[in-house]
């Protein structure tokens, strides 16, 4: 049956025409990832056109192997995020810096903690220690621009990740809605496995609409979910929990008042460890077959449930892999902007289920 639902889900994101191909360059979800790599090099730009987001070139296996990392060496490079309090970040950054000083680049890396204004007393410190390179992954991307612009004014390399920013020299992005749709196929998978129009799935959607790109996430799982399972499901909560602290006792409440509900999408990692904790507690450890968290981001508890049959969690939409696949992919990015020999200023990202089927390739590869 787990077989079954692997292969229908990787089936369903491949069939998703708006999804960017996925990346990795070494481990990881490589195999995972392959066939996604086919479908096709206009799927990003043909997913900026349906949305009205910008254009762009889409990430593979062979985009990256054109990096040369060893320019990296005796490059200065400065980072600033928006925060490392965050596991996902956390992770993928350790693994970042050993990748960059592996292959000689200076390296410092900052977090603003969500607030621009520190951001751009940060990107300015990096200007004035000369930087070769600058990537910002922004609180707000518009109020870093100008500092972006002040940094290539003097010939220093920006990167941002998250946003298809003016002033850069590269942008390592998502589409988040597309994102978000691929949550929704994968639990519209699982919905379909168990469950049917006459017996609908009660399902819980945790979303963060305070945030916009959390917000095309979530409004992408509900589309997602209707794409494939149709008839099959009801949606009897949709909570807004960022961390898995709040996610949990969301659900637990949620729990309370519909004790059979048995699917829950989200937007990120608290969603699915603050669910499955829930959950967990709920059934004793004893997950019946019909139960089951979808989410996104990748961490080591996420993956350590995911690998754990007395929790629920059965499927993670990932990025490049784990966090050294994630590193190494980042790291080759900037060797292709040092190097001018980025294709585009825009490149997708791609995505790729994580299931029990593949769980402990990736799990080999984090922080």
């Amino acid at each position: 049956m787990k077989k079954r639902f692997f292969a229908l889900a990787l089936a369903v994101i491949l069939a998703m025409g708006t999804l960017a191909g996925c990346g990795s360059s070494s481990g990881g979800a490589a195999e995972t990832t392959a066939a996604a790599e086919e479908a096709g090099e206009t799927a990003a730009a043909e997913a900026a056109e349906d949305t009205g987001s910008v254009e762009g070139v889409q990430a593979s296996p062979e985009f990256y192997a054109k990096a040369d990392l060893s320019v990296l060496s005796g490059k200065k490079i400065g980072i600033t995020i928006q925060s490392l309090q965050n596991a996902y970040w956390a992770g993928v950054m350790t693994a970042l810096q050993e990748v960059l000083e592996a292959n000689g680049a200076e390296v410092t890396i900052v977090a603003c903690d969500d607030s621009s204004a520190t951001q751009i007393g940060q990107v300015e410190n990096f200007i004035s220690s000369g930087c070769d390179l600058i990537m910002i992954h922004p609180s707000d991307a518009a109020a870093v621009e100008d500092a972006a612009k002040e940094a290539r004014d003097k010939g220093i390399k920006v990167m941002c990740w998250d946003d298809p920013m003016t002033n850069t020299d590269g942008n390592w992005i998502l589409n988040n809605t597309d994102l978000g749709i691929a949550i929704g196929e994968l639990a519209g998978a699982f919905i379909n496995e168990h469950f049917s129009e006459d017996n609908k799935a009660q399902v819980t959607v945790i979303g963060y609409p305070q945030t916009t790109i959390l917000l095309e996430r979530e409004e992408g799982i509900m589309q997602g979910m209707e794409n494939v399972a149709a008839g099959k499901y009801e949606v009897v909560a949709n909570q807004a929990a960022i961390d898995a602290n709040a996610a949990q006792t969301a659900m637990e409440t949620i729990l309370q008042r519909y004790p059979d509900c048995k699917v829950v999408a989200g937007i990120g990692a608290g969603a699915m460890i603050g669910a499955d904790e829930a959950l967990q507690i709920q059934t004793g450890g004893n997950i019946p077959e019909d139960m089951g968290v979808f989410t996104t981001d990748v961490t080591k508890q996420q993956l350590e449930q995911l690998a754990d049959p007395t929790y629920p969690a059965k499927g993670i939409i990932g990025f490049e892999g784990s966090d050294e696949d994630t590193a190494t992919s980042c790291a080759s990015m900037f060797a292709l902007i040092l190097s001018d020999a980025l294709d585009a200023q825009n490149v997708f990202r791609g995505v790729a289920p994580i299931t029990d089927e593949n769980v402990k390739d990736i799990q080999g590869g984090m922080k």
